[in-house]
């Protein structure tokens, strides 16, 4: 298939494969590359990269998943609002299963009887808004820099229609942030990023120039064996030649300043605040949550769900997945108590998450 099969080509891949176990060679000492994005996550796993590159390369997953990030209070609050009578809580369909508190989830209470209903974009929420005037709806945002502008444009037509019965609550994280405080993990010593595809086609490549000012090798890939394969190529001849600058392999989708119009439509409805991230703590303006002009459309502000009791469970590691620091097979629950079909914790939920993907494609 055109545009498909010329990024997954043997001869491509051998030849790539080739060159980066000479470079290895040469740099002599390991390597570690943080991959940041869901869909690099599972397509590393997918495509068995790891397993072709030489022993001194190692590959770590970090929080790239969206729905494993949010935190575990973030799900409780979702779960009291989607309890609440003449609500009808809408979500995308992968946080049904994801545990709260007591391994409690979205699934189990519209079994006993909440509305809550899966959706694929906000704007249908902002329709479902207007079918059920007497109805409030929420929608719980959840995702990067890829899918806030989308919902920022739907706070927009919502208020455009005049709608008083649509309500946002906003989960939305933001990556180089996150990024910036996992170049202090000493655990993890880090050599270079794989920096995220989707997310950079909004933010550009120079949301990351912070990463190669601290001497770390930056690549923003594709997600095809080829663009991955390509993108740590080009990071170990930053290591060897030294490092200059942010690196774009994705040039098929992705500029330096990114999508401009995304970006504005996304500034002009949220602004940073410091939030929760599962795992890895608070950190300072890593969320979004919406402008005082749209403060009428937050479900925190009009529902104030009571403060959260939040009860992590301690054998699931899954913040550890999402730093890094161990592989999901290094957690004790992981393939045993802890499957897809009976999760401990996001990270086995969402095929994005690093535990689902090493579950699937059996590492």
């Amino acid at each position: 298939m055109k545009y498909i099969d010329e990024f997954r080509s043997p001869k491509l891949v051998s030849g790539l494969l080739q060159n980066i176990k000479k470079s290895a060679a040469i740099y002599e000492r390991p390597i570690t590359i943080m991959e940041v994005c869901g869909s690099h996550t599972t397509a590393i796993s997918r495509f068995g990269i790891r397993e072709l590159l030489p022993e001194t390369i190692h590959l770590v997953s970090g929080p790239g998943c969206p729905v494993c990030v949010t935190a575990i209070e973030e799900v409780d609050r979702a779960l009291w609002l989607a309890a609440q009578p003449n609500h009808i809580f809408t979500c995308y369909g992968d946080l049904l299963r994801v545990p709260g508190s007591h391994l409690n989830s979205l699934e189990k209470i519209r079994a006993t009887g909440a509305q809550v209903k899966t959706v694929h974009s906000a704007l249908e929420a902002v329709a479902l808004a207007q079918k059920y005037p007497e109805q409030k709806i929420i929608f719980m945002g959840i995702g990067f820099e890829a899918t806030a502008p989308t919902v920022a444009a739907a706070i927009l037509q919502a208020e455009k229609l005049k709608l008083k019965n649509f309500f946002l609550f906003s989960c939305h994280k933001l990556m180089p942030p996150v990024m910036h405080a996992l170049l202090d993990e000493q655990e993890l010593n880090l050599d270079a990023f794989l920096c995220p595809g989707h997310v950079s086609t909004i933010i550009g490549s120079k949301a990351y120039n912070f990463i190669t000012e601290r001497g770390l090798a930056a690549v923003v890939t594709g997600f095809e064996p080829v663009d991955i394969l390509t993108g740590i190529a080009i990071i170990l001849e930053q290591l060897i030649n030294g490092v200059d600058e942010v690196k774009i392999q994705y040039r098929r989708a992705v500029k330096e300043q990114g999508n401009l119009k995304a970006q504005a439509i996304m500034s002009q409805v949220f602004s940073p605040a410091t939030v929760n991230w599962r795992g890895l703590g608070r950190i300072e303006a890593s969320g979004l949550v919406l402008r005082d002009a749209f403060s009428a459309f937050d479900a925190l502000q009009h529902f104030s769900p009571p403060a959260s009791q939040s009860q992590v469970n301690d054998a699931c590691r899954c913040g550890d997945v999402l730093r890094g620091i161990i592989k999901p097979n290094d957690c004790k629950l992981f393939a045993s108590t802890c499957t897809p079909t009976r999760p401990f914790g996001p990270c086995m939920v969402s095929n994005e998450g690093s535990c689902a993907a090493f579950y699937n494609h059996k590492i």
